[in-house]
């Protein structure tokens, strides 16, 4: 199983919504912005081991791209990965599913605040 998990959906709202969905969702999944660049659609996150009180076990890091198909189309390509104590890229020893539960938690609350806002 690849620690690397990459994710590409299309959402039906403007990429502003989505950027504000995607910033929205780093909060409430307790992240950490690292770098973001609304300009480019960029932005740039890790999570603690601990997320809503769930030992996941690795800290990771997460990449997010955003590019308008349309005007009201917004494509989201999000990489996540785990890193070890002190920031690098993990390449071994990492837990089982840690990075795809991320990532499937970040989508989650990006649909859930692209619905209710």
């Amino acid at each position: 199983m690849p620690f690397t998990v990459r994710e590409k959906r299309t959402f039906s709202h403007p990429a502003t919504a989505v950027w504000r969905a995607a910033q929205a969702a780093v909060a409430g999944l307790e992240g950490t912005v690292l770098a973001e660049n609304a300009g480019r659609g960029t932005l740039e996150a890790k999570f603690p081991k601990r997320i809503h009180g769930k030992v996941l076990g690795d800290r990771t890091h997460l990449l997010v791209q955003l590019s308008q198909d349309t005007e009201a189309a917004t494509e989201v390509l999000a990489e996540v990965y785990p890193l070890d104590a002190i920031g690098r890229k993990l390449m071994f020893g990492a837990r089982k599913g840690v990075p795809q539960t991320v990532m499937n938690w970040f989508f989650a609350h990006l649909e859930h605040h692209l619905s209710s806002g």
